[in-house]
């Protein structure tokens, strides 16, 4: 059996938006790969990880489901476009779940920076070289030093006046040696605000592309109904 006329067309719209929910899932993959990449390697922030690698898992599974959508619009099988209404439906609730969770541990994003920051350099002088690296590009690359202040590194050296050399505003060797509080030469902001601008940023990224596949999700459930509403009333072949 298979559908006509204005069921037709929502058979396509419906393939056609799994495709689209299926691209997204791709992207998602793709982003929260490197997300993780980014916050892991190079600097090496822990916990904060855990956001790319739910990214992931929803992308695998979007992806996953949007096939299975497409596979059942395609060959107008009852069996697969309910379950894909009902496993989009289940996706959307943990969507919403997950969406109130991170609204209620929002505030734990700058307490996560915070130790991670304070653990890293507490950590630096006895680390291995590809620690202190990751978190000299830290520094360098979002122009701050320490955690709150440069003030942060007093435990650095001896003098307790001297920071890495990647706090400098014109990194060179040993330009860090005494400097720690001498604003023209050493970034006196620390890195704690900057990382958490820099998540937050990015979260509102994943904001805009949660909503796009929001929408496309509900539509998604909306033309599967309609669809299965055809099947099972059957309709005569195309």
């Amino acid at each position: 059996m298979g559908v006509e006329g204005g069921l037709k067309c929502v058979k396509y719209l419906l393939f056609f938006f799994n495709f689209i929910f299926w691209l997204c899932g791709l992207a998602l993959i793709v982003v929260g790969i490197v997300a993780q990449v980014g916050l892991q390697y190079p600097y090496k922030i822990r916990d904060a990880s855990g956001g790319p690698i739910i990214l992931i898992v929803v992308g695998v599974v979007i992806f996953f489901i949007a096939f299975f959508g497409c596979c059942g619009a395609w060959k107008e099988n009852y069996c697969m476009v309910t379950m894909f209404a009902v496993l989009l439906s289940l996706i959307i609730i943990a969507e919403i779940a997950a969406a109130i969770a991170g609204y209620i541990f929002r505030n734990k994003l700058s307490a996560v920076v915070q130790e991670n920051l304070t653990e890293m350099i507490s950590g630096y002088n006895s680390s291995t070289p590809e620690f202190r690296a990751s978190v000299d590009k830290l520094q360098e690359d979002l122009k701050c030093c320490g955690v709150n202040s440069s003030a942060d590194w007093r435990n650095f050296r001896p003098d307790r006046n001297s920071v890495p050399d990647s706090c400098c505003v014109n990194v060179t060797t040993n330009c860090g040696v005494g400097t720690m509080t001498d604003p023209t030469k050493v970034h006196q902001q620390g890195c704690h605000d900057a990382v958490v601008a820099l998540l937050k940023k990015n979260i509102q990224w994943v904001i805009v592309a949660a909503l796009v596949i929001a929408f496309l999700q509900i539509m998604g459930i909306v033309f599967a109904c309609l669809l299965m509403r055809g099947i099972r009333s059957g309709y005569e072949v195309m």
